[in-house]
């Protein structure tokens, strides 16, 4: 599929992440504009509001952007879904009878501060890379026993907390925890001291499901993808993982990027999952290219300081789809709901640079990674920004999701101070 030309010039670009193949969603405002659902084409986005108020889209008998978040839309179901996206194609085409009307609802991304893009249900984040959780194990248990017996049969993950997730450009403060060091018989109550990084993809459940669904019908109810950065305590998560895993350590913050890419725009990128050592149980087997060709790195700024690119991998070395990890989440019964965010579990290939977290880069801390500036980082420190970026690159396009950003703020000096 090559490029889909519009009447808003700059969507043209081969490099330009919004493009009319795109039209990813998202929330924004301004000074003079309350928050509210709007799409992005080039350098603009799309009032879909006033869209709606003046029938420039009408897809449906009650209004659908009168509230802002994109959660009305998803209720509606993959129809819907499909109805939007054409109307949104033809008014935003090159050569649309509809520029007219569609020309003064456009705002400039220039102008706009973004928001959560929905309202998150729940947050469930996985481990389903597999050169992630083999780097790790191995670092702990050795690489006789770096995946535990079950991690080639099932998608392993966990609850975590929709109240922490937030939206790209959002602060993260270093959090306090128990910490318990190897040469200490107790623990202590202090300041985060091993602050790290997931690189991540987040799947967004699109229509509910209250009991078991196949791989297929979980792959038709995601509605859409995010990048996601499941900031992570590891010294925290030491201490407090045994028994029952991770808790915490990765309640601080999960950031995601402001515009969610659609199933619909990744189509063209589909790709299978890895060839596997055991066969899946049968609601698990892939049916199809479930996996997506999409570019992902990460960029780590000092403070005051230009980034360096600390690492470059693809959602394609994921072990398990977001379809595989939907379907296996709903086989105890569990209900989901629209507006559920999975979390892909940290991204890393095979090889040193395309490892999606510090923890691998640095080796625990043995190996400090040396940045552009000549600072050396074996996890994160005060006023460090990162930025996760993700593209697909189509036949003179580009499918962008926007950047990922956050800042690490100090930690409180007293966190119960009052």
């Amino acid at each position: 599929m090559p490029l889909a030309k519009s009447w808003v010039t700059s969507a043209n670009s081969a490099t330009h992440p919004f493009p009319l193949n795109n039209l990813p969603y998202g929330v924004f405002s301004t000074d003079s504009l309350d928050p509210r659902c709007g799409v992005a084409i080039g350098d603009m986005i799309l009032d879909c509001q006033r869209a709606e108020e003046t029938d420039l889209i009408s897809v449906t008998d009650d209004p659908l952007f009168d509230v802002p978040f994109w959660n009305e839309v998803m209720e509606e179901g993959p129809d819907l879904w499909s109805a939007l996206r054409d109307r949104l194609t033809q008014i935003l085409a090159e050569g649309s009878p509809d520029r007219e009307r569609a020309e003064p609802l456009l705002v400039p991304q220039s102008q706009v501060e973004m928001h959560l893009p929905f309202l998150v249900s729940e947050y469930t984040d996985f481990y389903a890379g597999r050169n992630h959780a083999f780097n790790v194990g191995t670092m702990f248990r050795g690489p006789e026993n770096a995946l535990p017996p079950n991690w080639l049969h099932i998608p392993i993950g966990y609850n975590g907390r929709a109240s922490s997730v937030v939206v790209s450009g959002t602060d993260i403060r270093r959090p306090w925890g128990q910490l318990k060091s190897p040469d200490h018989d107790l623990p202590a109550f202090l300041p985060c001291r091993r602050f790290d990084l997931e690189l991540e993809m987040g799947a967004i459940v699109g229509q509910p499901s209250d009991g078991p669904i196949t791989v297929d019908e979980a792959d038709a109810n995601i509605f859409g993808y995010v990048l996601l950065n499941d900031w992570s305590a590891r010294d925290i998560q030491a201490w407090e993982y045994q028994p029952l895993g991770p808790f915490q350590a990765k309640a601080t913050a999960t950031s995601i990027s402001p515009w969610i890419v659609t199933k619909h725009a990744l189509e063209p990128f589909r790709c299978m999952t890895p060839e596997r050592e055991f066969e899946l149980l049968d609601h698990l087997k892939d049916t199809g290219p479930m996996l997506y060709d999409i570019d992902l790195r990460v960029t780590l700024a000092p403070e005051g300081q230009p980034a360096t690119e600390i690492a470059h991998t693809n959602y394609n070395q994921l072990y398990y789809s977001a379809a595989q990890q939907l379907a296996h989440h709903t086989t105890s019964g569990c209900p989901m709901n629209p507006g559920d965010l999975l979390g892909s579990g940290t991204i890393s290939g095979p090889t040193k640079p395309e490892r999606g977290s510090l923890l691998e880069l640095s080796w625990g801390g043995k190996e400090p990674l040396t940045l552009d500036t000549g600072e050396t980082r074996s996890f994160l420190e005060d006023g460090d920004t990162l930025t996760l970026h993700g593209e697909c690159h189509g036949d003179g396009y580009t499918i962008g999701f926007g950047s990922c950003t956050g800042t690490v703020l100090p930690a409180l000096e007293d966190p119960y101070a009052r």
